[in-house]
């Protein structure tokens, strides 16, 4: 490659994807959750591109996990086999397309309330059985069923609907939560064995929680999506440090109205407005010291007030998000390079898949 192969010559805003990083961090992570004697079922929210999830089933991954349905069947077309949504699917013009990628692909959802499990029974009623895992709150606060009897009260309704089949239990945890995890889990288990319900599935997740994935002792897999290109809030996190980020975002600076201001092409289109706990807007790599302190749509205005050196008008800078999954859903595209040497745009082919 040559010097006309550089990032830096690309037009911006651009997000860039550094793939040596990534494959550096699929490795690592697959070899943790291997030792850890945890399955690896990624969340592809982060990347959203086949050609990065089939990547994670190469380094030894089980499937992949989605949220809706048009998102997964993105990547049954493209030849994923293994697809689990931990997302309540309901509603009646759901089911068809549920249905049609349920045939296609091993597919199975999650629940946490008899109404979902009987639009689901309703609808794959003379189908081919859709598995069905009961969701758990095991403290992350948002959905699942709120005991081990309320869990297996959904267990015995999905056993007993001829066209599902029970396959487990499934919770997003709250960060350092995995005793809470435990105790649901082998409670819930308990139950269900006296009940002769086979529990074939104990599905934990998330990035907060994945270098603790071990001590969750009960879960049989684990589901975690950042990790791939990581972002500002996992090096907070102590997950890794900004040379482990895939992921970039490089912008122009495009005025210098002030001494210690500067104006980049890359708002709240390019970056998130997505805070995570911080109070500015991302980390500029060349300029550790400068602070992203305001986002418009298509302005970012940086602090340079604690930067003994200053970017010029036509300098180009780059960013790692604070929430590098956010960035995924708002481009077409993505810049794939190798340190720094440009290789080829690639499709992010799951932008915009909310259904």
């Amino acid at each position: 490659m040559t010097e006309n192969n550089s990032i830096y010559n690309l037009s911006t805003p651009v997000v860039l994807i550094d793939e040596t990083i990534v494959d550096a961090n699929i490795k690592r992570v697959q070899s943790y959750l291997d030792q850890a004697g945890k399955k690896s079922r990624p969340h592809i929210k982060t990347h959203k591109i086949p050609r990065f999830a089939q990547k994670q089933l190469d380094a030894g991954a089980i499937g992949i996990t989605c949220q809706k349905v048009s998102e997964a069947q993105v990547f049954a077309d493209a030849g994923i086999k293994d697809i689990m949504l931990t997302f309540n699917i309901v509603g009646a013009e759901k089911m068809e397309p549920l249905r049609n990628l349920n045939e296609q692909v091993t597919l199975s959802v999650v629940a946490d309330s008899t109404t979902t499990i009987e639009g689901l029974a309703t609808a794959f009623d003379d189908h081919k059985p859709l598995t069905v895992l009961v969701e758990c709150d095991t403290g992350g606060g948002r959905c699942g069923v709120q005991s081990p009897d309320e869990a297996l009260e959904l267990a015995r309704k999905i056993d007993a609907a001829s066209g599902l089949t029970f396959g487990g239990l499934m919770t997003y945890p709250s960060p350092n939560g995995e005793d809470a995890v435990d105790q649901f889990f082998n409670d819930t288990k308990a139950l269900l064995d006296e009940a002769g319900i086979a529990c074939p599935v104990l599905s934990s997740g998330g990035s907060p929680s994945l270098y603790s994935a071990e001590k969750a002792k009960s879960a049989t897999e684990h589901r975690a999506g950042t990790y791939i290109y990581n972002d500002r809030s996992l090096v907070r996190a102590g997950h890794c440090t900004f040379d482990d980020c895939a992921m970039t975002i490089l912008a122009t600076v495009v005025s210098r109205p002030t001494a210690d201001r500067a104006v980049l092409d890359a708002g709240s289109k390019a970056l998130t407005s997505d805070l995570l706990g911080f109070t500015d807007f991302g980390y500029i790599v060349d300029y550790p010291q400068a602070v992203i302190s305001g986002l418009s749509e298509e302005h970012a205005v940086v602090d340079l007030s604690a930067c003994k050196e200053k970017p010029k008008v036509g300098d180009k800078v780059r960013i790692i998000p604070n929430h590098t999954c956010v960035v995924s859903n708002l481009m077409d595209q993505v810049a794939l390079h190798r340190d720094g040497q440009f290789i080829e745009m690639v499709d992010v082919a799951a932008r915009g898949r909310v259904w």
